[in-house]
């Protein structure tokens, strides 16, 4: 994968990308209530009997 970051190009390997993304979104995610794949699949759970 290759990132442009402005003043350098930095190439990375796939599991280095997935890595970072997954880190990325922990950090976005933390301490949210409601932002666990499980909250997410029991929402849509949810909405499935709505329609």
């Amino acid at each position: 994968m290759v990132e442009d970051t402005g003043d350098a190009i930095v190439l990375r390997t796939l599991d280095q990308a997935v890595a970072r993304a997954q880190a990325l979104s922990r950090r976005l995610v933390a301490g949210r209530a409601g932002a666990s794949v499980d909250d997410f699949l029991a929402a849509r759970a949810g909405d499935t009997g709505a329609e």
